[in-house]
């Protein structure tokens, strides 16, 4: 969970989030995309919700891998979802890992 900000299941795929906006809490711009939820990881300041389709959305601090980070078309069949104090890192179905946030807590895997 991140530093002041919360987040809870309503039930298998709604999730709710609360808490300090500059900490991630504030989802209202993904409201909408928040259905469907199969899992949720943090960072510090950031939230990332993998849905039933593979799917992949974000919000919060886009330095610690929120909002705007990537192009929703590159979050596409996601299996698996891990996180640092400020990146994601996604594990896609064809096995290609795809990593977001800040380049020092692992944002950046096109090296590997």
């Amino acid at each position: 969970m991140t530093g002041s900000a919360s987040r809870l299941w309503l039930s298998e795929s709604e999730v709710v989030t609360w808490g300090d906006d500059s900490e991630g809490a504030d989802s209202s711009k993904v409201r909408q995309d928040l259905h469907d939820v199969v899992d949720v990881k943090s960072s510090h300041s950031a939230f990332a919700a993998i849905r039933q389709d593979g799917s992949v959305i974000t919000w919060g601090a886009g330095n610690f891998g929120g909002l705007g980070i990537l192009a929703k078309d590159e979050l596409r069949d996601v299996k698996e979802i891990e996180s640092s104090y400020a990146a994601f890192a996604a594990i896609r179905g064809d096995g290609t890992v795809i990593a977001w946030g800040d380049d020092r807590y692992g944002g950046d895997c096109s090296s590997i």
